[in-house]
């Protein structure tokens, strides 16, 4: 398979493992929730997993890769809140940790221009 055919498959693999652990193991999310969001951290802890495997289940099928992969971009640019929250309560953690947790902030660009790349990669292909 070329790469140009496994790239949204491989972004839908991290997106839809990513959105299980919102399941599995949700305390680890909800400390990241800006704390000015209204309700409550667990419910915004389970939208963004279910929109997580909403957008990777988009990216899997070929009819709707591109708009799945224009809201997944807009996706990454929406958490970068909650990362930002992690870095600011994490300043006082371990250095290792808190490495972690600076390390995620400049990790969104990547991801945004991944989630384009497979939009613009579909949209040549129609």
């Amino acid at each position: 398979m070329p790469r140009s055919e496994r790239s949204p498959l491989l972004l839908a693999g991290l997106l839809a493992a990513a959105g299980v652990t919102h399941f599995v193991a949700p305390r680890q999310y909800d400390a990241t929730i800006p704390r000015a969001l209204p309700g409550t951290p667990r419910t915004w802890t389970y939208a963004s997993g279910a929109a997580e495997l909403a957008l990777a289940a988009g990216l899997a099928l070929p009819r709707t890769r591109r708009i799945a992969g224009l809201a997944g971009a807009a996706f990454f640019v929406g958490v970068f809140p909650a990362n930002v929250q992690m870095a600011v309560d994490w300043r006082h953690r371990p250095a290792p940790l808190k490495a972690a947790a600076l390390a995620r902030l400049p990790l969104q660009v990547p991801l945004v221009l991944w989630a384009r790349g497979v939009a613009r990669g579909a949209e040549a292909r129609s």
